[in-house]
């Protein structure tokens, strides 16, 4: 019998049974790629019920790839999960070897850099000059806009500067020393879509991974704006706590009212619209010192008494429904500074300290899986995934590990503490924020418009992805386009920037 007759065969011989094929791929549901390869040997028919697309299709999307494709929309399955499997080989390679393109997002006229924020792959920044600007990293030739302000004509005199930004896949936010939130609708353009007022200057500020939803804290003061279905903004919920608030984060994956989670001082807040607020933790001199919020979870690390009274911080991980604290983690001598439950893989947790360590928990076991010796000075920035870390310190150093051997794959140094990591399967940003804004001798002229390069601050963008590397490992000043008339560096306006070509 051909093979091209294979496919016609209603029943499958299985040892001294004759089973029909949709049973017989039924059975094969359950084998994995390795399995599926030997039973192509057994036989011809074997062999083609065995690279049958639905099974393949099965796998590639057990295995994480092409999720949001159909089983119509490739031909061969099996030659798909292959490339797939061959790509992220080679991107985890280009990670450990640090093999890629790096490029440097400035912006010279915004003076001093204070806030940096990022959502797949896309960029948003504030200066000590008022400008918010947006970097799409996705595509080097794209011009990065700088987002308009309300501060107008009306307000003489220098714009105040930004304290915070956030961004998600819709919009942006930039919150100001005066007190002032403007929102930014991704889709539309550069004015603003929303703007609301606080009577002091903000001291958190937070944004929907999802939706249109901003929590800000001013003062004794958490205010929570949305927008409805027709884009109308409202105020959904304020609350009036007793203490300053520290951290802000909303609660991701909830239907309805946003919910908040503040941190002030030595309480924690679980704020919902309609009802008071709920304190979900408390103990008197114990302040928080970090916070990040899961879709049920929430990990905060506290400051404890001291060795003398045998209380040391640790990071608690406290249960969103019942508001019971689910287990306690580390015993350090060192604050912990940061905290990522939220991006690290099911049942782990990544923690940043004071005493230069990076620690992995095992939520399921309640104990440290490692412990890195990671900075010269505290850790700032951390995040994980199934493979590798990537912290920042306060020194400056950005640090790549393999998680599972407890080494460090490579580093990189800048001048500013690094206060924002973010990455993901093919690129990594990461910001060194000053944290003096107003820097003695920062400009030569009084009546410069800029900071030496050494005041400013620096994000990078990295990017591993083989498909691009072609092109984004060429040098900023050879992808130019030569259009522009005048060039702008170190200071000195350039007449001639570029060659006539």
């Amino acid at each position: 019998m051909l093979i091209r007759d294979l496919n016609e065969i209603n029943e499958i011989p299985f040892f001294d049974v004759q089973l029909p094929y949709e049973l017989a791929l039924k059975i094969f549901q359950y084998l994995g790629r390795i399995e599926l390869g030997k039973c192509a040997q057994v036989s011809r028919t074997w062999k083609v019920l065995a690279e049958d697309e639905v099974l393949w299709y099965r796998l590639c999307q057990q295995e994480g790839y092409l999720l949001d494709n159909s089983i119509s929309d490739g031909s061969c399955w099996k030659l798909a999960l292959k490339d797939c499997r061959a790509k992220e080989h080679t991107l985890r390679t280009n990670w450990k070897n640090r093999v890629g393109a790096v490029s440097q997002l400035q912006y010279e006229l915004g003076k001093i850099l204070c806030s940096v924020h990022s959502c797949d792959g896309v960029v948003i920044s504030g200066y000590t000059s008022g400008d918010v600007r947006l970097w799409d990293t996705r595509t080097w030739d794209y011009t990065a806009p700088i987002l308009e302000s309300m501060h107008g004509a009306a307000e003489p005199g220098p714009q105040p500067h930004v304290s915070f930004v956030r961004i998600n896949s819709s919009l942006a936010v930039a919150a100001y020393e005066d007190g002032t939130i403007n929102v930014w609708s991704l889709m539309i353009g550069r004015e603003p879509i929303h703007r609301y007022q606080h009577n002091q200057k903000l001291q958190a500020l937070a944004l929907g991974l999802e939706g249109a939803a901003i929590a800000s804290a001013s003062g004794f003061q958490v205010k929570v704006e949305s927008s409805d279905d027709r884009g109308y903004w409202q105020t959904t919920a304020e609350f009036e706590i007793q203490k300053l608030v520290n951290f802000l984060q909303l609660v991701p994956g909830v239907i309805g009212s946003p919910v908040t989670l503040a941190a002030a001082e030595d309480v924690v807040y679980l704020l919902k619209a309609e009802q008071p607020g709920k304190i979900l933790h408390s103990v008197y001199g114990q302040p928080v010192t970090c916070l990040d919020v899961s879709a049920n979870e929430a990990a905060f690390g506290v400051k404890g008494f001291g060795w003398l009274l045998n209380e040391t911080n640790k990071i608690l991980l406290y249960n969103l429904e019942t508001g019971q604290c689910v287990t306690q983690l580390g015993s350090s001598l060192g604050d912990f500074t940061c905290v990522n439950l939220q991006d690290s893989p099911p049942y782990m947790l990544v923690t940043g300290n004071k005493d230069r360590r990076v620690r992995v928990y095992d939520l399921r076991q309640n104990q440290s899986l490692c412990s890195l010796y990671a900075h010269h000075l505290g850790v700032s920035a951390v995040q994980m995934d199934d493979w590798k870390i990537v912290s920042g310190g306060e020194e400056g150093l950005v640090c790549v590990w393999d998680q599972r051997m407890g080494t460090k794959l490579w580093e990189i140094h800048a001048r500013h503490p690094v206060r924002y990591i973010w990455f993901n399967s093919h690129s990594l940003i990461t910001a060194n924020i000053p944290d003096e804004k107003n820097p003695r001798g920062a400009s030569i002229m009084d009546d410069d418009l800029t900071a030496h390069r050494r005041h400013r601050g620096i994000i990078y963008a990295y990017e591993f992805s083989v498909d691009q590397l072609a092109v984004e490992s060429v040098l900023p000043i050879c992808r130019s386009s030569y259009d522009e008339a005048i060039g702008y560096n170190y200071n000195i306006g350039l007449s001639v920037p570029y060659d006539n070509i």
